[in-house]
Protein backbone atom coordinates (compact mmCIF):
# COMPACT_ATOMS: atom_id res chain seq x y z
CA UNK A 1 0.00 0.00 0.00
CA UNK A 2 1.13 3.57 -0.50
CA UNK A 3 0.71 6.93 1.20
CA UNK A 4 -1.47 9.68 0.05
CA UNK A 5 -2.12 13.76 0.94
CA UNK A 6 -5.51 14.14 0.58
CA UNK A 7 -7.81 17.19 0.80
CA UNK A 8 -11.20 16.05 2.49
CA UNK A 9 -12.63 19.48 2.71
CA UNK A 10 -11.35 23.27 2.74
CA UNK A 11 -8.87 23.91 5.36
CA UNK A 12 -9.24 19.59 5.96
CA UNK A 13 -6.26 17.74 5.48
CA UNK A 14 -5.66 14.02 5.97
CA UNK A 15 -2.57 11.17 5.16
CA UNK A 16 -4.33 7.89 3.98
CA UNK A 17 -3.29 4.63 1.95
CA UNK A 18 -4.39 3.65 -1.17
CA UNK A 19 -2.62 0.55 -2.95
CA UNK A 20 -0.10 0.81 -4.77
CA UNK A 21 -0.85 0.61 -9.05
CA UNK A 22 0.22 -1.90 -11.02
CA UNK A 23 3.29 -2.33 -13.11
CA UNK A 24 2.81 -2.95 -16.82
CA UNK A 25 5.44 -4.12 -19.73
CA UNK A 26 5.99 -0.44 -20.20
CA UNK A 27 5.41 0.69 -16.78
CA UNK A 28 7.88 2.69 -14.63
CA UNK A 29 7.34 2.46 -11.00
CA UNK A 30 8.45 5.18 -8.88
CA UNK A 31 8.48 6.16 -5.18
CA UNK A 32 8.55 9.76 -4.62
CA UNK A 33 11.51 11.47 -2.85
CA UNK A 34 9.96 14.79 -2.42
CA UNK A 35 6.36 16.57 -3.17
CA UNK A 36 6.42 20.81 -2.92
CA UNK A 37 3.23 22.44 -2.05
CA UNK A 38 2.70 25.63 -4.00
CA UNK A 39 1.23 28.24 -2.26
CA UNK A 40 -0.50 29.64 -5.51
CA UNK A 41 -2.94 26.97 -7.07
CA UNK A 42 -2.88 24.66 -4.50
CA UNK A 43 -3.22 27.31 -1.41
CA UNK A 44 -6.41 28.10 -3.11
CA UNK A 45 -8.01 24.46 -3.47
CA UNK A 46 -6.94 24.17 0.68
CA UNK A 47 -8.81 27.37 1.10
CA UNK A 48 -12.27 26.38 -1.10
CA UNK A 49 -11.45 29.68 -3.46
CA UNK A 50 -10.41 27.86 -6.19
CA UNK A 51 -12.86 28.24 -9.24
CA UNK A 52 -12.75 24.98 -10.20
CA UNK A 53 -13.96 24.02 -6.65
CA UNK A 54 -16.93 26.54 -7.07
CA UNK A 55 -17.94 26.15 -10.43
CA UNK A 56 -17.74 23.76 -13.75
CA UNK A 57 -15.36 24.43 -16.32
CA UNK A 58 -16.91 23.71 -19.63
CA UNK A 59 -13.73 22.94 -21.84
CA UNK A 60 -15.50 22.77 -25.30
CA UNK A 61 -16.80 26.59 -24.90
CA UNK A 62 -14.06 27.52 -21.78
CA UNK A 63 -16.17 29.03 -19.96
CA UNK A 64 -17.12 28.24 -16.31
CA UNK A 65 -21.04 27.66 -15.81
CA UNK A 66 -23.41 26.77 -13.37
CA UNK A 67 -23.05 22.71 -12.16
CA UNK A 68 -21.04 20.18 -10.38
CA UNK A 69 -17.41 21.38 -9.24
CA UNK A 70 -14.91 20.45 -11.39
CA UNK A 71 -13.00 19.39 -8.93
CA UNK A 72 -14.81 17.35 -5.42
CA UNK A 73 -13.16 16.86 -1.97
CA UNK A 74 -11.85 14.67 -0.83
CA UNK A 75 -8.86 15.56 -3.67
CA UNK A 76 -5.30 14.59 -4.03
CA UNK A 77 -3.39 17.56 -5.52
CA UNK A 78 0.61 18.58 -5.96
CA UNK A 79 2.58 19.17 -9.02
CA UNK A 80 5.82 19.19 -7.63
CA UNK A 81 6.96 15.86 -7.08
CA UNK A 82 10.57 14.22 -7.96
CA UNK A 83 10.99 10.37 -6.89
CA UNK A 84 12.98 7.31 -7.82
CA UNK A 85 12.96 4.58 -10.06
CA UNK A 86 12.13 1.53 -7.82
CA UNK A 87 11.06 -1.05 -10.58
CA UNK A 88 10.50 -1.04 -14.29
CA UNK A 89 8.37 -3.52 -16.57
CA UNK A 90 9.56 -6.07 -18.89
CA UNK A 91 9.67 -4.19 -21.76
CA UNK A 92 11.69 -1.13 -20.24
CA UNK A 93 15.09 -0.36 -21.59
CA UNK A 94 15.59 3.40 -21.49
CA UNK A 95 15.23 4.05 -17.79
CA UNK A 96 17.00 1.83 -15.31
CA UNK A 97 16.12 1.16 -11.35
CA UNK A 98 17.95 3.92 -9.15
CA UNK A 99 17.41 7.09 -11.40
CA UNK A 100 15.93 10.04 -10.31
CA UNK A 101 12.63 11.01 -12.03
CA UNK A 102 10.90 14.64 -12.04
CA UNK A 103 7.49 15.65 -13.18
CA UNK A 104 3.55 16.11 -11.90
CA UNK A 105 2.03 13.04 -9.84
CA UNK A 106 0.29 14.34 -6.46
CA UNK A 107 1.23 13.96 -2.90
CA UNK A 108 1.70 10.40 -3.32
CA UNK A 109 4.11 8.10 -1.75
CA UNK A 110 4.49 6.07 -5.29
CA UNK A 111 3.27 6.19 -8.92
CA UNK A 112 3.58 3.79 -11.84
CA UNK A 113 4.05 6.51 -15.12
CA UNK A 114 5.14 4.96 -18.67
CA UNK A 115 8.56 4.53 -19.72
CA UNK A 116 8.69 7.71 -21.98
CA UNK A 117 7.67 10.16 -19.55
CA UNK A 118 10.28 8.82 -17.50
CA UNK A 119 13.34 8.90 -19.90
CA UNK A 120 12.28 12.70 -21.17
CA UNK A 121 12.29 13.66 -17.27
CA UNK A 122 15.60 12.13 -15.84
CA UNK A 123 17.28 14.43 -13.72
CA UNK A 124 21.25 14.51 -13.64
CA UNK A 125 22.50 12.25 -11.37
CA UNK A 126 25.17 14.88 -9.62
CA UNK A 127 21.91 17.54 -9.23
CA UNK A 128 20.20 17.91 -5.52
CA UNK A 129 17.13 15.76 -6.01
CA UNK A 130 14.85 18.81 -4.44
CA UNK A 131 15.67 20.46 -7.82
CA UNK A 132 13.18 18.53 -9.40
CA UNK A 133 10.26 19.60 -7.56
CA UNK A 134 10.50 23.08 -9.89
CA UNK A 135 10.03 21.56 -13.13
CA UNK A 136 5.88 23.00 -12.86
CA UNK A 137 6.33 25.81 -11.02
CA UNK A 138 9.67 26.93 -12.43
CA UNK A 139 7.46 26.57 -16.35
CA UNK A 140 4.73 28.87 -15.01
CA UNK A 141 7.32 31.86 -14.10
CA UNK A 142 9.36 31.28 -17.58
CA UNK A 143 6.12 31.43 -19.26
CA UNK A 144 5.63 34.53 -17.46
CA UNK A 145 9.02 36.01 -18.87
CA UNK A 146 8.17 34.29 -22.33
CA UNK A 147 4.78 36.71 -22.44
CA UNK A 148 6.56 39.91 -21.29
CA UNK A 149 8.71 39.67 -24.49
CA UNK A 150 11.85 41.47 -22.57
CA UNK A 151 14.82 42.93 -23.72
CA UNK A 152 17.83 43.78 -22.91
CA UNK A 153 18.38 47.52 -20.93
CA UNK A 154 14.90 47.25 -20.11
CA UNK A 155 13.70 47.86 -16.89
CA UNK A 156 11.22 45.35 -15.22
CA UNK A 157 9.17 45.43 -11.97
CA UNK A 158 8.28 41.95 -10.43
CA UNK A 159 5.02 42.39 -8.24
CA UNK A 160 5.11 39.51 -5.90
CA UNK A 161 8.47 37.82 -4.53
CA UNK A 162 6.86 34.49 -3.68
CA UNK A 163 8.12 30.92 -5.31
CA UNK A 164 6.94 32.28 -8.98
CA UNK A 165 8.02 35.86 -8.47
CA UNK A 166 11.81 34.58 -7.62
CA UNK A 167 12.26 32.82 -10.02
CA UNK A 168 10.64 35.42 -12.58
CA UNK A 169 13.07 38.04 -10.85
CA UNK A 170 16.15 35.53 -11.88
CA UNK A 171 14.86 35.08 -15.38
CA UNK A 172 14.06 38.61 -16.43
CA UNK A 173 17.40 39.09 -15.15
CA UNK A 174 18.88 36.88 -17.28
CA UNK A 175 17.37 38.35 -20.07
CA UNK A 176 19.29 41.79 -19.87
CA UNK A 177 16.81 43.38 -17.54
CA UNK A 178 17.17 45.72 -14.73
CA UNK A 179 15.06 43.71 -12.00
CA UNK A 180 13.17 45.77 -9.82
CA UNK A 181 11.47 43.54 -7.03
CA UNK A 182 8.37 44.31 -4.74
CA UNK A 183 6.90 42.64 -1.89
CA UNK A 184 5.29 43.91 1.74
CA UNK A 185 7.63 40.93 3.26
CA UNK A 186 11.27 42.07 4.11
CA UNK A 187 12.62 38.29 4.10
CA UNK A 188 11.60 38.04 0.35
CA UNK A 189 12.65 41.35 -0.28
CA UNK A 190 16.39 40.22 1.28
CA UNK A 191 16.14 36.92 -0.48
CA UNK A 192 15.81 38.66 -3.92
CA UNK A 193 18.32 40.96 -3.33
CA UNK A 194 20.50 38.02 -2.54
CA UNK A 195 19.44 36.31 -5.85
CA UNK A 196 20.11 39.04 -7.96
CA UNK A 197 17.49 41.39 -8.37
CA UNK A 198 19.42 45.01 -8.83
CA UNK A 199 16.81 46.97 -6.55
CA UNK A 200 13.84 46.15 -4.02
CA UNK A 201 11.21 48.31 -2.61
CA UNK A 202 8.83 47.43 0.01
CA UNK A 203 5.27 47.73 -0.58
CA UNK A 204 4.12 48.57 2.99
CA UNK A 205 4.89 52.08 2.29
CA UNK A 206 3.09 52.42 -1.10
CA UNK A 207 4.07 54.83 -3.83
CA UNK A 208 5.98 52.21 -5.78
CA UNK A 209 4.60 54.08 -9.11
CA UNK A 210 5.90 56.92 -8.31
CA UNK A 211 9.55 55.22 -6.78
CA UNK A 212 10.09 53.28 -10.27
CA UNK A 213 9.88 56.54 -11.87
CA UNK A 214 12.43 58.11 -10.04
CA UNK A 215 14.21 55.10 -11.05
CA UNK A 216 13.64 55.64 -14.66
CA UNK A 217 13.97 59.53 -14.97
CA UNK A 218 10.36 59.58 -15.26
CA UNK A 219 9.83 57.35 -17.72
CA UNK A 220 8.36 54.21 -15.74
CA UNK A 221 8.65 50.54 -16.09
CA UNK A 222 8.96 49.11 -19.67
CA UNK A 223 7.30 45.86 -18.17
CA UNK A 224 5.54 44.72 -14.75
CA UNK A 225 5.31 41.30 -13.49
CA UNK A 226 2.58 40.77 -11.55
CA UNK A 227 2.55 37.14 -9.96
CA UNK A 228 1.01 38.24 -6.57
CA UNK A 229 -2.39 37.51 -7.63
CA UNK A 230 -3.45 40.73 -5.67
CA UNK A 231 -5.85 42.81 -7.37
CA UNK A 232 -4.61 46.00 -5.68
CA UNK A 233 -1.09 45.42 -6.78
CA UNK A 234 -1.76 44.47 -10.05
CA UNK A 235 -3.40 48.38 -9.84
CA UNK A 236 0.15 49.68 -8.68
CA UNK A 237 1.28 47.43 -11.71
CA UNK A 238 -0.36 49.13 -14.24
CA UNK A 239 0.39 52.59 -12.77
CA UNK A 240 3.67 51.36 -12.89
CA UNK A 241 4.29 51.03 -16.42
CA UNK A 242 5.56 53.85 -18.91
CA UNK A 243 2.99 54.98 -21.72
CA UNK A 244 2.45 52.60 -24.18
CA UNK A 245 3.79 49.72 -21.94
CA UNK A 246 3.37 46.02 -20.92
CA UNK A 247 1.89 44.21 -17.62
CA UNK A 248 1.83 40.62 -17.68
CA UNK A 249 -0.29 39.03 -15.27
CA UNK A 250 0.69 35.50 -13.68
CA UNK A 251 -0.70 35.54 -10.41
CA UNK A 252 -4.30 33.36 -9.80
CA UNK A 253 -6.20 36.35 -8.75
CA UNK A 254 -9.51 35.22 -5.82
CA UNK A 255 -12.98 36.53 -6.17
CA UNK A 256 -13.84 40.01 -7.27
CA UNK A 257 -11.45 42.33 -8.61
CA UNK A 258 -11.89 44.81 -5.89
CA UNK A 259 -8.69 47.51 -5.95
CA UNK A 260 -8.66 47.58 -9.73
CA UNK A 261 -9.77 51.10 -11.57
CA UNK A 262 -9.42 50.42 -15.25
CA UNK A 263 -10.67 54.17 -16.04
CA UNK A 264 -7.53 55.53 -14.55
CA UNK A 265 -3.66 54.86 -15.42
CA UNK A 266 -4.90 51.60 -17.84
CA UNK A 267 -6.60 53.55 -20.00
CA UNK A 268 -4.98 56.69 -19.98
CA UNK A 269 -1.61 55.03 -20.60
CA UNK A 270 -2.66 52.45 -23.16
CA UNK A 271 -1.77 49.90 -20.96
CA UNK A 272 -1.30 46.35 -22.53
CA UNK A 273 -2.46 44.03 -20.21
CA UNK A 274 -1.39 40.44 -20.81
CA UNK A 275 -2.34 37.28 -19.21
CA UNK A 276 0.31 34.76 -18.73
CA UNK A 277 -1.83 31.07 -17.67
CA UNK A 278 0.49 27.78 -18.32
CA UNK A 279 -2.26 26.15 -20.35
CA UNK A 280 -0.16 27.78 -23.35
CA UNK A 281 2.41 30.22 -24.42
CA UNK A 282 2.12 33.16 -26.43
CA UNK A 283 1.01 32.52 -29.74
CA UNK A 284 3.96 33.53 -31.14
CA UNK A 285 6.36 30.98 -29.93
CA UNK A 286 3.72 28.10 -29.64
CA UNK A 287 5.70 26.40 -32.96
CA UNK A 288 8.81 26.19 -30.98
CA UNK A 289 7.85 26.21 -26.98
CA UNK A 290 5.15 23.66 -25.17
CA UNK A 291 4.98 22.57 -21.92
CA UNK A 292 7.78 20.03 -22.22
CA UNK A 293 10.66 22.63 -23.28
CA UNK A 294 9.52 24.72 -20.21
CA UNK A 295 9.34 22.62 -18.08
CA UNK A 296 13.16 21.00 -19.25
CA UNK A 297 14.17 24.19 -19.69
CA UNK A 298 13.84 25.41 -16.01
CA UNK A 299 15.31 22.54 -15.03
CA UNK A 300 18.46 22.33 -17.20
CA UNK A 301 18.95 25.97 -15.73
CA UNK A 302 18.67 24.86 -12.62
CA UNK A 303 21.01 22.00 -13.10
CA UNK A 304 23.57 24.21 -14.50
CA UNK A 305 23.56 26.51 -11.33
CA UNK A 306 22.17 29.47 -13.84
CA UNK A 307 18.96 29.68 -11.62
CA UNK A 308 19.03 29.35 -7.91
CA UNK A 309 16.38 27.11 -6.64
CA UNK A 310 17.44 25.35 -3.80
CA UNK A 311 17.85 29.03 -1.64
CA UNK A 312 13.91 28.84 -2.21
CA UNK A 313 13.43 26.00 -0.06
CA UNK A 314 12.85 27.31 3.41
CA UNK A 315 10.64 24.02 4.79
CA UNK A 316 11.35 20.51 4.53
CA UNK A 317 9.25 18.17 6.27
CA UNK A 318 7.99 15.08 7.12
CA UNK A 319 5.37 14.14 4.96
CA UNK A 320 3.08 13.17 8.07
CA UNK A 321 3.19 17.16 8.63
CA UNK A 322 1.72 18.26 5.87
CA UNK A 323 -1.83 19.22 7.41
CA UNK A 324 1.13 21.58 9.92
CA UNK A 325 2.66 23.06 6.06
CA UNK A 326 -0.79 23.78 4.78
CA UNK A 327 -1.09 25.74 7.85
CA UNK A 328 1.80 27.46 8.03
CA UNK A 329 1.02 28.28 3.94
CA UNK A 330 -2.07 29.85 4.80
CA UNK A 331 -1.55 31.55 8.31
CA UNK A 332 2.34 32.53 8.59
CA UNK A 333 3.40 33.24 4.82
CA UNK A 334 5.71 35.97 6.45
CA UNK A 335 7.54 32.46 7.78
CA UNK A 336 7.63 30.44 4.47
CA UNK A 337 8.66 30.53 1.04
CA UNK A 338 8.84 27.22 -0.58
CA UNK A 339 7.80 24.20 1.49
CA UNK A 340 8.80 20.33 0.63
CA UNK A 341 7.33 17.33 1.72
CA UNK A 342 9.73 13.90 1.89
CA UNK A 343 8.61 10.66 1.77
CA UNK A 344 10.70 8.23 3.28
CA UNK A 345 12.97 5.60 2.24
CA UNK A 346 11.99 2.02 2.29
CA UNK A 347 13.69 -0.38 4.65
CA UNK A 348 16.56 -1.69 2.32
CA UNK A 349 17.17 1.92 0.78
CA UNK A 350 18.62 5.06 0.45
CA UNK A 351 17.18 8.41 0.12
CA UNK A 352 19.45 9.99 -2.27
CA UNK A 353 20.89 12.89 -1.11
CA UNK A 354 22.62 15.56 -3.58
CA UNK A 355 24.88 18.46 -2.72
CA UNK A 356 21.99 20.77 -1.16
Amino acid sequence: MGTVVRLDAPGCVSITEEPDPPLHATGVRLRTLYSGISAGTELTQYRGTNAHVVKTWDPGARLFVPGRPAVAYPAVVGYEEVGEVVEVGGGVTAVRPGQVVWGVWGHRSTTVVEEGYAAARLLDPAADPVLGIFSHIGSVALNVVLDADIHVGETVVVFGLGVVGQIVAQLARRNGARVIGVDPLPDRLELARALGADVVLDAVGGGIAEQVRALTAGRGADVALEVSGNHEALHEAVRTVAYNARVVTGGFYQGEARGLFLGEEFHHNRVDLVCSQISGVAPGLAHRWDRARLNATVIDLAVAGHLLLRPLVSHVVPFTDAAWAYDLLDSRPDQVTQVVLEFPAPNGYDHPRGDG
